[in-house]
C-alpha cells in the first residue's frame, strides 16, 4: 500500500511506440535512415531459422510501413510473436526466452499476412524491428541511443527499460496487479519457471523494448509531448518532422476516415490542428498520452488493467476531457522542476 508519487515510474506499454518513432524520424532527418528504404537488407545479420522458407515479400517492407503498421503482419489472423518467446527461441534453436532479435529471426521464417503497404494492421513486431533499425543506423544499443539523443535533450532522465519479474522492479517503480480473480500462469523465464501473476513473468518485457518496454512517470510523458509540440520551449524536432509524423498515410490506407494512425501516433484532424494520442495496455498496466487540438496535453498511468480495458480507456478519456473543458483559467505556475527535476 505505497502511495503513488508524481515521479513514480510505471510501465508505459505501447506509449513506447511514439518514443521509438521519434528516434527513427530523427535518424531520417540526419540521413542515416530512409523512410522509403527497404528494411531487411539493413538487418542481413539476422538469419531465419534453419530450413525455414523466407517470404520474398519481406524484401519489400519499408521503414515508413513499419511506422504506420502496414508491414504485412496481422496478429488477428495469426498470433503476436512478441508474446510467444518460448516458441520463437525453440524455432531458432537458442535458449529462451527470446530476445527481440531472436523474435525477428523467428519471423523471417513466417509468411506475411498481406502485401506490405496495402492495409493497416497494428503490429508490436513491426516496432520491435524498428528498434533494431535504430541500432543499425546509429551504431548504439536502442536504449542508449534513445536516452542520449532523444530523452536526455528533452530533460528526461528517469525513463528506462523495465524488467519482467518482481525482483527486476526499479527504484521508484510501482507494483503491478492483475484484475481480481485473474488466473496465474507459468513464467516465461526458464530460470524462474514457477506459477506467477501475469504482470510478473507472463510475458518477457525485455524483448519488447522498442514497442512496449519503457518505464517512466506521467511527468516524463509531459516533458516528452511538450518537447515535441514546442509549447514549453523550442521544439525538439523541426516542425516539418512533427507534421510528417502526424500526416495521413498514402492510399490505400485510411482513405476518408475521420482518424488514422500516422507514424507513432493516432491522429484525428480538428480544424487547423489535430488531436494526437497513444495508449498502452499490458496485464497490470494501462497508459494513455493525449495532446489535444487546443494545446492541452495530459497523461494517465495505472498499475492494473481491468477487464474490458477498452471501455475503461474510453470512459477515462471522456471524463478527463469533460473536466478539463470546465476549467475557465489554468494556473500559470510551473511544477515540472518542483516534482520531477531534470
Amino acid at each position: 500500500q505505497e502511495p503513488v508519487q508524481p515521479e513514480s515510474l510505471f510501465r508505459l506499454a505501447s506509449i513506447s511506440k511514439p518514443v521509438t518513432a521519434v528516434a527513427v524520424l530523427q535518424l531520417v532527418d540526419e540521413g542515416a535512415l530512409d523512410l522509403d528504404g527497404q528494411v531487411f537488407p539493413l538487418l542481413d545479420y539476422l538469419e531465419p531459422p534453419p530450413v525455414a522458407r523466407k517470404d520474398p515479400r519481406l524484401g519489400d517492407v519499408t521503414t515508413v510501413q513499419l511506422l504506420q503498421h502496414s508491414g504485412g503482419w496481422d496478429r488477428q489472423r495469426g498470433f503476436d510473436p512478441m508474446f510467444v518467446p518460448g516458441r520463437a527461441a525453440r524455432s531458432v534453436g537458442v535458449p529462451g526466452p527470446a530476445s527481440c532479435e531472436t523474435v525477428v529471426r523467428f519471423m523471417l521464417g513466417q509468411e506475411l499476412s498481406f502485401e506490405p503497404g496495402t492495409r493497416h494492421s497494428y503490429s508490436n513486431f513491426g516496432y520491435c524491428v524498428l528498434g533494431r533499425l535504430v541500432e543499425r543506423a546509429s551504431g548504439l544499443p536502442y536504449e542508449e541511443y534513445v536516452k542520449t539523443r532523444v530523452l536526455g535533450p528533452m530533460g528526461i532522465s528517469q525513463m528506462r527499460m523495465g524488467g519482467s519479474l518482481l525482483e527486476d522492479r526499479a527504484v521508484g517503480e510501482v507494483r503491478y496487479y492483475s484484475y481480481s480473480g485473474a488466473p496465474i500462469v507459468r513464467s516465461v523465464v526458464p530460470d524462474n519457471s514457477r506459477w506467477v501473476p501475469r504482470p510478473y513473468g507472463g510475458f518477457y518485457l525485455e524483448a519488447m523494448d522498442s514497442h512496449g518496454g519503457w518505464i517512466g512517470s506521467a511527468i516524463d510523458l509531459m516533458r516528452f509531448v511538450t518537447a515535441l509540440d514546442g509549447s514549453r520551449s523550442t521544439a525538439f524536432n523541426p516542425p516539418e518532422s512533427l507534421a510528417l509524423s502526424l500526416s495521413r498515410p498514402k492510399p490505400p490506407l485510411w482513405v476518408g476516415t475521420p482518424s488514422y494512425y500516422g507514424m507513432g501516433w493516432s491522429v484525428r484532424p480538428m480544424g487547423d490542428d489535430a488531436i494526437w494520442w497513444h495508449s498502452g495496455s499490458l496485464d497490470g498496466t494501462v497508459s494513455i498520452l493525449v495532446r489535444t487540438h487546443y494545446g492541452m496535453s495530459w497523461a494517465a498511468l495505472f498499475n492494473s488493467r481491468p477487464r474490458g480495458s477498452e471501455k475503461f480507456l474510453a470512459e477515462l478519456i471522456q471524463g478527463i476531457s469533460q473536466e478539463a473543458n470546465r476549467v475557465v483559467r489554468w494556473p500559470d505556475h510551473d511544477l515540472f522542476e518542483a516534482y520531477a527535476p531534470r
